[in-house]
């Protein structure tokens, strides 16, 4: 199957609503990741086929749980899965972040290629980014257990947002390493299933009441 086909069946087995325009630009910006990866080591995957599950589908398959105008990505590396949802998703604003000088550069390069109009890449530790700035949605892809992904983050969520960590395995006990930092048990666990990938895939929904367990 070409990168197309595996897209394009990934996509309708999840009943997801995509563009083929949009899923062209999916795939541009899959080709411009494999160009700066014979340079640069943004991702560890580096077979074609694999790129399009892991990383396109793999992102895509939070789409159906962004309810939201504003959103953060945190160590976003190459993109993922901002800019997918970015593309996918144009009247959401994304922001993007990675402490990665080399995965910032990619990320602007995409950004000025693809033409990603709501797409805002920033460079730097996420606690640096100024309290003032407040997002509905604050998402990650591997980036840390709940507990430090929520101190680190906390100052940035809107009043009514929520953080979406995008996990392997069932995270049990980061959520019970969770529990007893905070007393919280409101955390919620939906099991993703993302086509051609046997893996498992999780995301944690974790609301704003945690805020107040964590400053």
């Amino acid at each position: 199957m070409s990168q197309q086909s595996i897209l394009s069946h990934g996509i309708s087995q999840a009943e997801l609503k995509i563009s083929e325009q949009t899923q062209q630009k999916l795939l541009d910006y899959l080709a411009l990741m494999q160009k700066w990866n014979k340079v640069h080591n943004l991702t560890a995957v580096r077979d074609a086929d694999e790129m399009v599950t892991l990383h396109l589908l793999d992102s895509l398959a939070v789409l159906p749980f962004i309810d939201a105008n504003s959103l953060l990505d945190v160590g976003s590396g190459a993109g993922l899965p901002g800019i997918p949802l970015a593309l996918c998703l144009p009247d959401l604003s994304v922001t993007v972040i990675d402490s990665n000088s080399k995965k910032v550069s990619f990320m602007r390069q995409a950004k000025a290629e693809l033409g990603i109009a709501n797409l805002e890449v920033l460079g730097g530790r996420v606690e640096e980014i100024s309290k003032d700035r407040k997002f509905e949605i604050i998402i990650s892809r591997a980036f840390s257990d709940l507990s430090l992904f929520i101190s680190l983050t906390h100052h940035l969520l809107s009043e009514q947002g929520k953080w979406l960590a995008m996990k392997g395995v069932y995270p049990k006990d980061e959520l019970a390493e969770l529990e007893a930092k905070t007393g919280v048990t409101a955390a919620k666990v939906e099991v993703l299933n993302v086509s051609g990938l046997e893996a498992q895939r999780h995301l944690v929904f974790l609301p704003h009441q945690y805020i107040s367990s964590t400053k």
